[in-house]
């Protein structure tokens, strides 16, 4: 497996942080990414203590001080989610009675989002729960990569910044000769239309989208697909592999429609159960992923590649820091050729 660590096209702004009052902090679920991010920025992580007392609940110590420091928290709430959110939620409440200027919740994985409204009665809404949490533990600020919905913005009182890693995913494929019109881009759904529109415009490729049902969480059943995808490559894009059934399961009808080759790109690769093994089995020739979660070695197979999301999460922290618009690195993703 290899990986990738490129912006691409995405617009760097050329200014410098100022290293005496930013602060990186890493929580516990992904410390290799948190490690290339303050290389990326040049500064170094803040020292912080995580540890479990006897019973298993978080102990926090961050052994530097914060004061009028701005202080961004780096953690995916990943499987485990409980404990890397609680893990979260003790950092934030620490740094809040540490006296920071601000501090910033940079969340490369919003655990809880695909709970995000009501389908049948008496079900909860955890992503408006946890946005809940996170403000009041002390997050001034949240920097989230592909939510699974978008209005998940719309559960918090303190700004958003929502960043894509489709750029960054979409390069990848150009660079591996997949940018032309003897592509297509496939929608896992109707709701994902406009990123894969994007994705499609960046490669120059055309659009299908899969007609599907969730009988059950976990579950779903593709039972059509809209689109040429006659002697196409194929390129199923979503946010989340989970289990890897919807994917294959739409791999399998773009075949059956004529497509030549089929490629998966996902930003957060969950990989529940078995997911691995049978991704591997799959027609996939390639599953292309972030690295906002990790992918342990045991895990790894010669069909995943891993491009890193440190670059623009580290450009995305630079340009908080230095009070400059966020939404402008991806100005030539959403809006190229539209006019």
């Amino acid at each position: 497996m290899s990986q990738t660590s490129e912006l691409g096209f995405l617009e760097r702004l050329d200014i410098t942080p100022h290293t005496d009052d930013l602060r990186i902090i890493s929580g516990s679920a992904n410390p290799a990414l948190s490690a290339a991010i303050a290389d990326e920025l040049g500064v170094p992580l803040t020292a912080i203590e995580l540890a479990r007392f006897a019973d298993g609940e978080t102990k926090v110590n961050i052994l530097e001080s914060v004061r009028g420091a701005d202080v961004f928290v780096i953690q995916p709430t990943s499987p485990p989610v409980n404990d890397h959110v609680m893990d979260l939620l003790i950092i934030l409440d620490t740094l809040k009675r540490a006296s920071p200027r601000r501090v910033t919740a940079v969340i490369p994985y919003y655990g809880y989002s695909r709970q995000e409204k009501k389908i049948r009665p008496r079900e909860p809404i955890t992503a408006r729960l946890v946005a809940d949490l996170l403000q009041a533990a002390g997050a001034q600020r949240v920097l989230a990569l592909d939510l699974h919905v978008q209005s998940i913005q719309g559960f918090f009182n303190v700004p958003v910044d929502h960043l894509t890693a489709g750029p960054l995913l979409a390069d990848y494929l150009m660079n591996h000769g997949l940018g032309n019109a003897h592509s297509v881009v496939i929608s896992p759904d109707v709701g994902a239309v406009g990123q894969a529109l994007a994705f499609g415009e960046r490669l120059g490729s055309s659009l299908a989208i899969t007609v599907k049902r969730r009988p059950e969480p976990n579950r779903s059943e593709v039972f059509e697909l809209i689109g040429d995808l006659e002697g196409k490559r194929a390129v199923i894009i979503d946010d989340i592999i989970d289990t890897g059934g919807t994917l294959i399961s739409a791999a399998e009808v773009a075949i059956a429609r004529g497509a030549t080759e089929v490629y998966a790109c996902a930003t957060h690769p969950l990989l529940s159960h078995d997911a691995v093994e049978l991704l591997e089995r799959s027609p996939f020739k390639q599953v292309v992923v972030s690295d906002s979660i990790p992918l342990p070695e045991a895990r790894r197979t010669p069909k995943f590649q891993v491009v890193s999301v440190a670059p623009l999460l580290a450009e995305a922290i630079k340009r908080v820091h230095a009070d400059q618009s966020v939404s402008s690195l991806f100005h030539r993703y959403w809006f190229q050729d539209r006019h």
